[in-house]
């Protein structure tokens, strides 16, 4: 069997930004492996969009405990590519787990942030990628019968004993960020990085707070999502493609938005993207840049040909306009 050897140039030519005040940086696009990594997902497809990220410089890698869908198996076919391919590379990767939501039966793996779920559930993340270490453990989402403290204090305990180098919050809003910051500062945790969703048709963290106390506070944002489930994409330019993730599924459609005026907006997009020369997953992605308070943007491909679409986002293209980026606010908050 032949084995990898990485692309040479791989960061001749990829934007790395800064996480907040950290001296950490990730790339300008990051993958994540919330789709299509599961146990039906063909392994040679996975594999190929892998390590196509980091031939062109992609260094972090996203995962969560319950990503899968079955719980457990996109860290599980991540390990597999981890250890047949990418090990040796293992100090230039960026490497991101979560704990959070329900994961395993009973009252310590459901949805939480308690030291006993937290800390059990890294460790057998650890297990699944044959791994001594991620570089980020995220706090998957907000619990309201756990004291930020004992999140904290525990977020705390896992970097000392060496198990994460850096911690993060997942789906926080401003306020309970700004709490959790409080004790992560008394806890010296090295809180670093906020990942939520955002896009053009999800303005959320604009709205409750995070974005602006994230960037008071000199914290990282990635976000996730950016292309708000395909809408954001080309093929949904005439109405939802059959065989897409939203085609028949009224509940899920309800549930991002695809009702009411969403198919003019997003025709309208559509056009606005090829007026400058680019798809509208591109033009997506660039708009979540568009300004310093996002560090990276998570892209979720099924092949490597949208991978490849997805990074070449800044390639030859234009920063928007002012006046684009008001057109867009027009288009997408006219039923507002």
């Amino acid at each position: 069997m032949l084995m990898y050897t990485a692309n040479e140039k791989r960061y001749d030519n990829t934007k790395y930004n800064y996480v907040g005040n950290s001296g950490l940086r990730l790339p300008i696009i990051s993958v994540g492996l919330w789709q299509n990594f599961g146990i039906n997902d063909d392994y040679d497809t996975m594999k190929d969009i892998i390590l196509t990220a980091f031939d062109h410089g992609v260094t972090h890698f996203d995962l969560a405990n319950n990503y899968g869908p079955e719980p457990g198996r996109a860290e599980i076919n991540f390990g597999k590519i981890l250890k047949e391919n990418l090990m040796p590379y293992r100090d230039e990767l960026i490497i991101s787990t979560k704990a959070g939501y329900e994961m395993w039966p009973g009252p310590y793996g459901g949805i939480g942030g308690s030291r006993k779920y937290l800390t059990a559930s890294l460790n057998q993340s650890l297990k699944r990628m044959d791994l001594d270490y991620v570089d980020i453990f995220y706090h998957h989402c907000l619990d309201p019968n756990t004291p930020h403290e004992e999140t904290a204090l525990c977020m705390s305990d896992i970097v000392r004993q060496g198990k994460a180098l850096y911690i993060g919050m997942s789906n926080y809003d401003g306020n309970n960020m700004a709490d959790m910051e409080k004790y992560c500062k008394t806890y010296n945790v090295p809180f670093i990085i906020n990942q939520n969703r955002y896009s053009i048709f999800d303005r959320t963290i604009e709205d409750n707070g995070l974005k602006e106390t994230a960037s008071k506070s000199k914290k990282g944002i990635i976000a996730f999502s950016p292309l708000a489930q395909g809408q954001l994409s080309d093929k949904y330019a005439n109405g939802i493609p059959q065989g897409a993730r939203l085609y028949g599924k009224a509940g899920l459609q309800k549930h991002v938005g695809y009702t009411d005026n969403r198919p003019t907006q997003i025709k309208q997009l559509y056009d606005m993207a090829k007026d400058r020369g680019q798809t509208l997953s591109q033009m997506a992605i660039q708009w979540i840049m568009k300004d310093d308070d996002i560090t990276s943007v998570l892209v979720g491909v099924h092949s490597k040909e949208q991978l490849l679409e997805n990074l070449s986002a800044f390639e030859n293209a234009s920063p928007l306009t002012d006046e684009e980026i008001a057109k867009i606010n027009s288009i997408t908050k006219a039923t507002e």
